[in-house]
């Protein structure tokens, strides 16, 4: 058990005094998860959830970064997927028909 959870509703560390996660529990968190990162990212999608409850001043865009944004820096726990197309390029009409009119 690591001593640098959340002191709520400040979101300090416990184990630091740190705002939350700290660099210390984001490298425990980093080991916990390694390989799992969509399940790291909904446990601190859940607590950015109640930060944005106890903390309603700060603003969205800071405590998004600050409980999941560090996880998908380069070089980290979360690599951006790679998105693939499931488009279909629409066969082209026969030259050889009439249009028709709607």
């Amino acid at each position: 058990m690591t001593t640098h959870g959340p002191v709520m509703p400040v979101w300090s560390c416990g184990g630091c005094d740190l705002p939350w996660p700290c660099p210390t529990r984001k490298r425990e968190l980093r080991a916990e998860y390694a390989g799992a990162p969509v399940s790291l990212a909904l446990y601190l999608g859940a607590y950015l959830v109640q930060a944005t409850e106890d903390l309603p001043w700060t603003p969205a865009g800071v405590l998004h970064r600050r409980f999941l944004g560090w996880t998908r820096e380069t070089g980290h726990l979360m690599p951006v997927a790679q998105q693939r197309s499931t488009a279909t390029v629409p066969a082209e009409p026969d030259r050889d028909e009439p249009h028709q009119a709607l």
